[in-house]
């Protein structure tokens, strides 16, 4: 839960800082849960939502042009390592940052993204296509 936060926010102390606000959510609503899912993913929704409201700023969707993204191409290089995805994906902006992340390491579909951020399935799909573009390019300029 910790990794996902710090991911999403890219700061150690707010990620720790989300962390202990989102178990204490869950202790005060743990008489509302309702076992409709798993309790983990119950208490992941409520981590997800935690970091959503400590990121500082408002998300905003932005058309892909506007971020100069173009169409790169990445094959890998033995020098592209983990510590590099990592970096590369703090680098992207939130909004990016956060559906990939909720989609590619944490499984989530594009529809429950869309509930989650309160945006449309579309939007997270687009968002999502721009996220992985911009990160090719940050890895790029990794390996160049």
């Amino acid at each position: 839960m910790y990794t996902l936060l710090f991911r999403m926010l890219a700061d150690e102390n707010e990620a720790a800082d989300a962390l202990q606000d989102a178990f204490i959510e869950v202790f005060k609503s743990l008489p509302a849960y309702m076992g409709k899912s798993s309790l983990g993913a119950w208490i992941k929704t409520i981590v997800i939502r935690s970091g959503l409201s400590r990121q500082k700023k408002t998300i905003s969707w932005q058309p892909a042009d506007e971020l100069g993204v173009e169409t790169p191409l990445v094959t890998w290089d033995e020098n592209l390592t983990g510590a590099y995805l990592e970096k590369a994906i703090r680098q992207l902006p939130e909004g990016y940052r956060n559906i990939f992340l909720l989609i590619e390491v944490e499984g989530y579909t594009h529809r429950e993204v869309g509930e989650l951020l309160h945006i449309a399935e579309g939007t997270s799909k687009s968002q999502l296509y721009q996220a992985k573009r911009m990160l090719q390019r940050l890895l790029r300029e990794f390996i160049d």
